[in-house]
C-alpha cells in the first residue's frame, strides 16, 4: 500500500505524515490547494505538519483508513471532512424528513434573546432556523473554517433577511469567539470531523457563559440501520467519554430523531 498521506480536510486538518514509513511524504490535494489559494513549499509543509504533530502529541498517529485522517483520539479515528463542494447535499430537499430538523429544534428549547453558536455551520441550514427562533434580540454565530462556506452564509443571511445571523471564520483548533458570551453551542455532524477535538471543545467552553450548554448531534453508531459510514457516526458513550474530559456535565440524551442523537452537556459552574 502506498504510504503517502494525503490531505482530505478542506481545510480543517493538515495531513500528518508520521506512521508506517519514514520515507512517506505528505501531499496537498488539488481541492485543498484551491481553498488555500497558495502554494506551500515542501519545507513549509513539513514544518506545518511538525507543528500539528506537536499539538496532537498525546494522540496516536496511524496510517489513515479511506474515510479517516490517521489520527486516533481517545480510541476513535477522526474522519475526513466533507468540503464546501458538498454544500448542495446539506440543503437537499429530503433532509427535513430524513433528520426531522423540527424535532431537533424543539429539543434545543430555544428562547428569544439567546446567543447560540453553530460550530461547523456549513451552509447555515440549521443556523438560519435557530436565528429565527432566537429573534429579535438573540444572535447566532455561524462558525466555519472554510472561507467559501462563510461567504455563502453571508449571502444567505442577507437574502433571507436575518441580521442576527453572524457568519464567522474559525480556525482548525479554535472557534475564535469572545469569552463568556454564549448560552449554547451546537455541532451537527461536525465533532467527529474535528482534527483537534480537544482544542476546539476547550475554545467552545471558553466562549460559553457559566452553565451554558454544548450540544452534540451525531449519527448513532449504535444503530447499524443508519446509512452513514462508520467514521461519520458516534456512540453516546464515545461522545460522553470525550466531552467529560472537559468541565462538562451530561444533562440528557435525546433519541427521538430518525438517525441522530442529541447529547447535551452543561458547562460546569466553578461553584459546583
Amino acid at each position: 500500500e502506498d504510504a503517502t498521506y494525503k490531505a482530505v480536510h478542506l481545510p480543517l486538518a493538515l495531513p500528518i505524515p508520521f506512521g508506517i514509513d519514514d520515507t512517506a511524504k505528505g501531499t496537498i490535494t488539488e481541492a485543498t490547494q484551491d481553498i488555500l489559494d497558495t502554494t506551500i513549499s515542501e519545507g513549509a509543509f513539513w514544518a506545518t505538519c511538525i507543528l500539528a504533530y506537536d499539538k496532537a502529541s498525546t494522540d496516536e498517529l496511524v496510517h489513515h483508513t479511506t474515510d479517516g485522517i490517521g489520527k486516533i483520539y481517545l480510541g476513535r479515528e477522526i474522519s475526513a471532512v466533507m468540503g464546501w463542494q458538498g454544500a448542495a447535499w446539506l440543503e437537499r430537499a429530503e433532509r427535513e424528513q430524513e433528520e426531522r430538523t423540527d424535532l431537533l429544534l424543539a429539543a434545543l428549547e430555544l428562547t428569544p434573546g439567546m446567543r447560540v453558536a453553530d460550530i461547523g455551520a456549513g451552509t447555515g441550514y440549521l443556523a438560519r432556523r435557530i436565528a429565527a427562533a432566537v429573534a429579535p434580540a438573540g444572535q447566532v454565530y455561524a462558525v466555519d473554517v472554510q472561507p467559501q462556506m462563510v461567504r455563502l452564509l453571508e449571502r444567505r443571511a442577507a437574502a433571507e433577511g436575518l441580521p442576527n445571523l453572524l457568519p464567522s471564520l474559525g480556525r482548525e483548533d479554535d472557534v475564535d469567539l469572545p469569552p463568556g458570551m454564549l448560552d449554547m453551542a451546537i455541532m451537527v455532524d461536525v465533532y467527529h470531523e474535528l482534527a483537534f477535538p480537544h482544542e476546539v471543545l476547550a475554545s467552545i467552553l471558553r466562549a460559553l457563559k457559566p452553565n451554558g450548554r454544548v450540544v452534540f448531534v451525531e449519527y448513532r453508531a449504535e444503530d447499524p440501520g443508519v446509512p452513514i459510514k462508520a467514521l461519520h457516526k458516534m456512540s453516546e458513550a464515545q461522545i460522553r467519554r470525550e466531552a467529560e474530559v472537559h468541565a462538562l456535565i451530561w444533562e440528557r440524551t435525546v433519541d427521538s430523531l430518525p438517525w441522530q442523537h442529541l447529547v447535551i452537556f452543561r458547562k460546569r459552574d466553578p461553584a459546583d
